[in-house]
């Protein structure tokens, strides 16, 4: 494991905030292809921005209860590294998977720990659980819970409420194999706030999650 946490920068929308994360050091990009997302990004933008992305740089696109054709269909035509998947998608629909993926768990109690073993993916992306909602919302996990998720052996990658100002807090707590973040880091719904997000990303690569 590296000694910092991964951070990903999620549910971005143009260029201009695509390559400022890249050149302050996020490590992975996300990008909502859920319609219903004030995140959403149109299929006739995608183009225009990942051209300008650097290849080394992993592109992950976010589906939500989407045709799971149609998701490889994407995945292909614009040369998505992962896919994540942030609905009620089952393990049997995605475990035959050949493209590299995984799974967002909405944690909310105990028993949702027992969902992750389920899901073949070397990943799990744990969010909060808000009643009628697919992430995105500034709600926080519960980092005790989400130290308890990692007994199951997946590397897990802290998502949910995250902000410059509890991120390391949340490493340090959580010793994540990453980050993720939206909301925190913007001004308005898919429009990032560049200070916020070069500040998130310095205080995220700060905190060792080295486990002596």
């Amino acid at each position: 494991m590296s000694d910092t946490p991964l951070v990903k920068i999620c549910g971005l929308t143009n260029r201009d905030d695509a390559l400022a994360a890249v050149e302050m050091g996020a490590d992975l990009l996300g990008f909502n292809f859920y319609p219903e997302s004030p995140r959403f990004l149109p299929y006739d933008e995608v183009e225009s921005i990942f051209q300008e992305i650097p290849t080394n740089i992993p592109k992950v696109g976010v589906f939500v209860n989407e045709d799971l054709e149609t998701v490889l269909d994407i995945a292909c035509q614009f040369e998505l590294d992962y896919l994540q998947f942030h609905g009620d998608e089952t393990p049997e629909l995605l475990n035959p998977i050949g493209h590299p993926w995984f799974r967002a768990i909405r944690l909310g109690e105990e028993k949702d720990l027992e969902e992750i073993p389920r899901y073949e993916c070397e990943w799990i992306l744990l969010d909060a659980r808000v009643s009628g909602r697919y992430g995105g919302t500034g709600e926080s996990v519960d980092w005790e819970l989400a130290r308890r998720a990692k007994n199951v052996g997946k590397k897990l990658i802290l998502a949910g409420g995250l902000t410059p100002e509890n991120i390391q807090r949340a490493v340090a707590t959580v010793k994540p194999f990453g980050v993720d973040v939206a909301s925190g880091v913007e001004r308005k719904p898919g429009r990032k706030d560049l200070k916020k997000m070069e500040e998130f990303i310095t205080k995220a690569k700060s905190v060792s999650v080295h486990v002596l």
